[in-house]
């Protein structure tokens, strides 16, 4: 005999209803034996509660009431009349008394059973089965511990065994699930899962083959779907594995549903459905597992409850006193943490049991609080736990780091006595974002990144397109799945937490919205996103006040904007105190040489102590275009500088790229990395621009270039031979103390050839001078500008973040 369990979303009218029946009539007709176990239809149990709950208020219920009868007979010819009445007496008994006991709610509860059960029933003798309805209450007998009754075995086996004996093999029984009854007849409830319980509880009194549970899921996962789009299907546990799963909370599973099945080895086969052709997952005596983790399950619901007081230390039987307090209290305690010095215990119980947990303790130490020997009893509500079904705490930390670089800390964590199982007690709020995190660690299921582009000009957009075509590979090669969220400008947002689609992106503006940055804060924490970066590839002086607040609230910072490292040393200096109290990255590698390897080599020779002298290179591939060309040409200068404004060497300003600014920020950024707190201010810089053409329009100044010709013809003709000019950054002068620093932007002629000399081109270089390489400096040179290449700098600092969580 096999027995089949459908619960009550599977029961649901329409598709569900039509689908269990298909299931039952199949079996039917393969000649398979089965018994039914099935739970009240749909959400009628949370109905029947919630309709209790407002009548015990004086609510009016009979529009509820009205709307279940009518959802309940689904327009069947089918007399539920005394169901109805019976619930209608309760409640309005329960109305007039203002109040309700457990015992009251077990038997309006038993009705959803009964209901689900008759209609079953009456639906397959419609469609020519030979059905019987079969009331529990009949053979399952209970103590009378109203809404979690404990089950006398003995007697419920051999009532089980008997009424089972009288039904004809060619019928099907239709099982309620959940209800019992005591020694007197009177209504129990199985509690948390009982209609799973129940139904493993027939399948060993009757020695079935195998009990199959059909629910709205496939099966067990490696974690709840709901939470982690990302979780796989478990095909096959043992039962070992199965237990341990059950006892740390997986929603399907419960301890007590296991165990009568592991008494006899009867599979258990958790199926979808409305996916009954597929496997589901099979937990039998052998399962197919080699050790290590098998899945990842999350409670809810729960606080913590902390007594405190340095009277405890080295005090015998404060453990026993507490334990009695809440036994007494009929209050369960799960997770249990104590230090060694036992000043200090905290445990968790049930959210709705926390302040009644409270109140036996604090009675229970009454005495000791009045002789300080107790300080208090604390409660933190709303906590949850995450519980690793396999982890070795020895194997805990990148599952713990990961959770701490996503500013998610642990309240407490709990090693089983096995040593295979890990639990950590974490703020409610916090576990959809945890159990991804960790989920994403110790499966080998791609890490997923979540990126906040801000910025659409020139180079936000290449390295869109950039990070669009290298998803595919970068997920094959090194199984991240990089997913952009957002795509902002200064006043709209396109954000989608699932991932923004080429597509989706082809109609940013039909798509995007305005926004605020509070309002893009507040949709990341409602959908919980982890791992994330966001990318600042504006020039926006006000975007940058957003650092702090984005590495809060958990983001890493990638930025090709100068802004930040360049205002006030207050700001810089904050901003790394948050980095580093927030456990964040801050990479900048575009800020200098847009794609070079400039900045990370410099941090690398000073954090390792190499003493940096003097740097001094081409900081500006606009201005390095612009003195190369002119150097070597007899060209008048106004020419060259409109042949780069024509090329898209400078900005749509040339004045932006001439005044120095640009190689000044620079050049303070790089003497900042080096621990000096220089300002803006105290770099000395050589404007290229006339004063007479400083001011005015754009237009303006466009018309007027032939203005700087013979300033730069004179300068040229004046500079010595063999020569050649350059505009350089030069940090220079004792650079262990910011008094004795020199910061100087200045146009220079150098040796034709020198590494300065022979740039060519658009390139820049630059020359680090240390003590350990003397008067050879290590030179760096490339591709100093354009959209290509700061996009793929900024990319490649994403990626190093990636590398370093």
């Amino acid at each position: 005999m096999q027995i089949l369990k459908f619960g009550g979303k599977s029961l649901a009218n329409g598709e569900g209803l039509r689908t269990v029946l298909s299931i039952i009539t199949g079996k039917v007709g393969q000649r398979q034996p089965i018994a039914v176990v099935v739970s009240a239809r749909d959400k009628a149990t949370d109905q029947l509660e919630a309709m209790l709950e407002k009548a015990s208020q004086g609510g009016d219920i009979s529009a509820d009431f009205q709307a279940f009868k009518e959802y309940q007979t689904a327009g069947e010819d089918i007399d539920f009349s005394e169901e109805f009445s019976i619930l209608q007496k309760i409640f309005d008994g329960v109305f007039l008394l203002g109040d309700y006991n457990e015992k009251i709610k077990d038997n309006t509860l038993a009705q959803g059973e009964v209901l689900s059960a008759k209609f079953i029933t009456h639906l397959l003798t419609k469609q020519g089965i030979k059905a019987e309805f079969v009331d529990s209450r009949y053979f399952y007998t209970t103590d009378s511990f109203f809404g979690n009754a404990q089950l006398i075995e003995d007697t419920s086996r051999r009532n089980t065994i008997q009424y089972f004996t009288q039904i004809s093999s060619e019928v099907v029984p239709i099982v309620t699930g959940f209800i019992a009854a005591n020694v007197h007849g009177q209504t129990t409830t199985l509690g948390r899962n009982g209609s799973n319980y129940s139904a493993s509880l027939l399948a060993n009194f009757l020695d079935a083959e195998e009990l199959q549970n059909y629910t709205h899921v496939d099966g067990i996962f490696t974690a709840n779907p709901e939470l982690v789009p990302d979780a796989k299907i478990i095909q096959q546990l043992s039962f070992e594995e199965a237990n341990e799963l059950a006892n740390f909370g997986t929603s399907i599973l419960h301890a007590k549903t296991i165990i009568p099945l592991l008494e006899k080895k009867i599979p258990l086969r958790i199926l979808n459905t409305f996916k009954a052709q597929e496997q589901g997952t099979l937990i039998c005596e052998e399962g197919t597992s080699t050790g290590g983790i098998r899945a990842i399950s999350v409670l809810e619901d729960y606080a913590l409850v902390i007594l405190e007081g340095r009277g405890l230390l080295g005090k015998v039987g404060v453990d026993a006193r507490i334990f009695r307090s809440l036994a007494e209290a009929k209050i369960s305690v799960s997770i249990i943490s104590q230090g060694s010095s036992e000043r200090g215990i905290g445990f968790l119980v049930a959210n709705k049991e926390a302040q009644k947990a409270k109140q036996a303790l604090e009675k229970e130490f009454e005495t000791d609080v009045y002789n300080q020997d107790v300080s208090k009893v604390r409660v933190v509500e709303d906590v949850g736990v995450i519980s690793i079904v396999g982890q070795n705490l020895a194997d805990f930390d990148k599952p713990y780091n990961a959770l701490i670089r996503n500013q998610i800390t642990p309240l407490l964590i709990n090693n089983s006595a096995t040593g295979k199982n890990v639990s950590v007690v974490i703020y409610k709020k916090d576990l959809p974002k945890a159990v991804n995190v960790i989920h994403g660690e110790i499966f080998e299921i791609s890490k997923r990144i979540n990126l906040a582009i801000f910025g659409r000009g020139t180079v936000g957009n290449t390295l869109i397109e950039q990070i669009f075509e290298a998803r595919t590979d970068i997920l094959k090669r090194r199984n991240i799945n990089l997913q952009i969220i957002a795509i902002a400008s200064s006043k709209e947002l396109l954000f989608n937490h699932r991932g923004i689609t080429p597509k989706q992106y082809a109609f940013f503006t039909e798509q995007a919205h305005p926004y605020a940055f509070n309002q893009f804060i507040t949709l990341v924490q409602q959908h919980h996103l982890e791992n994330l970066i966001a990318i600042d590839v504006t020039a926006s002086k006000t975007f940058v006040e957003h650092y702090l607040s984005l590495v809060k609230n958990g983001f890493d910072l990638v930025s090709a904007n100068k802004i930040a490292n360049t205002i006030d040393y207050t700001f810089y200096k904050k901003l790394r105190e948050t980095l580093a109290q927030y456990k964040k990255q801050y990479l900048y590698e575009t800020n200098v040489g847009a794609g070079l390897p400039l900045i990370d080599t410099i941090k690398l020779l000073h954090h390792s102590g190499e003493n940096i002298t003097r740097i001094k290179g081409i900081f500006s591939g606009t201005l390095s275009f612009l003195f190369n060309t002119y150097s070597a040409s007899n060209a008048p200068f106004s020419q060259i500088l409109q042949r780069a404004i024509d090329s898209g060497y400078t900005e749509p300003d040339p004045r932006e790229d001439l005044c120095g600014n640009d190689v000044g920020r620079k050049l303070l950024i790089l003497a900042r990395e080096l621990d000096l707190e220089n300002e803006f201010s105290e770099v000395s810089i050589e404007n290229l621009i006339p004063e007479t053409l400083r001011s005015g329009s754009r237009e303006e100044f466009l018309s007027r270039l032939q203005e700087f010709d013979p300033i730069y013809q004179k300068i040229k003709d004046n500079a010595p031979k063999g020569t050649v000019l350059r505009y350089v950054g030069d940090l220079h002068g004792d650079l262990s103390q910011t008094q004795t620093a020199h910061l100087n932007v200045q146009l220079v002629s150098v040796p034709e050839n020198s590494a300065l000399g022979q740039v060519k081109g658009a390139d820049s270089i630059f020359e680090i001078y240390t003590e350990s390489y003397g008067e050879n400096p290590i030179v760096i040179q490339g591709a100093g500008a354009g959209a290509a290449v700061t996009a793929r700098g900024v990319f490649g600092d994403i990626l190093r973040i990636i590398g370093n969580k």
